[in-house]
């Protein structure tokens, strides 16, 4: 997948002006490392052989969704340094979720290919930029984010030092089309690695 693909779709730490971050929806989402640096491991024969850090991380995330019940992840990557995933808020099983038939984003052959088009929330005191939604996008994202953070700077010995950078990259799918491509991006991320906007060319590949 191009760089223009990436570009289009992911707005750096852009919230929709009045939309509810907490209401349904399908959201793709890209968490990076501070720096992008290399924390969770590298790229072998195209698939992705995890760390100790990234190990860490995986069950940390796994985790998130056990508790956060609202939330399901439709599917997701772990790469050297970022993640990938598609989220989904929802009253639905998360293993409906996982079977790609979340009711707004259908497979292309569906009959019933009804476009997911969020409906704009109107105005509201409570969501301004400083706002989190207890049940929200960011506030998962930040629950996720401190508790991964408490165990590797444990495991690494380094306490305070940054793992993640501040921002994250956030996009409402809106229609079936949007989510089969981002979906087929999230899953082949690994055997595309050497033309990841998140590359560097130093390490992360072997």
């Amino acid at each position: 997948m191009s760089d223009k693909f990436l570009d289009r779709y992911r707005n750096e730490s852009s919230r929709l002006p009045g939309w509810d971050y907490s209401r349904e929806g399908i959201y793709f989402i890209t968490i990076c490392t501070a720096n992008r640096e290399y924390l969770f491991g590298m790229i072998h024969n195209k698939k992705m052989k995890l760390s100790e850090i990234g190990e860490i991380v995986k069950t940390e995330w796994e985790k998130s969704f056990s508790i956060r019940t609202e939330l399901n992840c439709v599917i997701d990557t772990i790469m050297p340094n970022h993640i990938h995933a598609i989220l989904h808020i929802g009253h639905i099983s998360r293993r409906d979720a996982q079977s790609n038939i979340c009711r707004d984003a259908r497979p292309p052959n569906c009959r019933d290919a009804r476009p997911c088009v969020p409906t704009i929330r109107g105005d509201n005191s409570q969501t301004g930029v400083a706002y989190r939604s207890p049940k929200s996008i960011s506030s998962f994202v930040a629950g996720f984010k401190s508790s991964a953070t408490k165990r590797i700077n444990k495991h690494r010995r380094s306490p305070g030092e940054a793992v993640w950078q501040s921002r994250f990259y956030d996009h409402i799918i809106r229609d079936k089309d949007e989510y089969w491509r981002i979906r087929q991006y999230i899953k082949n991320n690994p055997a595309n690695w050497d033309m990841d906007r998140f590359y560097n060319g130093e390490g992360g590949l072997h």
